[in-house]
């Protein structure tokens, strides 16, 4: 999958799996911080974003280090996601 296609989907599956209903897509910026000042996402929406790698992209998370390094923002997710996805 082209990497611009996955930051989309990425942020559409986030809306989702947070019930983000106030947000759109075009609402999150590809640099924009997932957690603190950035979007404001907290360590429960944490857990969400781990269960969402792990179900939608086979992406198993046991290390909270790995998950910090992971969820910094779309971007990173998604250079996370095309080197460690199995689905």
């Amino acid at each position: 999958m082209e990497k611009e296609a996955l930051k989309e989907q990425l942020k559409v599956q986030i809306i989702q799996f947070l019930n983000l209903t106030d947000l759109s897509p075009a609402d999150i910026k590809d640099d924009e911080p997932l957690f603190g000042d950035g979007l404001g996402l907290d360590s429960i929406d944490s857990l969400e974003l781990i269960v969402l790698l792990k179900k939608e992209y086979g992406i198993d998370i046991r290390d909270p280090k790995e998950g910090r390094k992971a969820l910094v923002d779309i971007n990173t997710m998604a250079d996370y996601i095309e080197v460690h996805r199995t689905k």
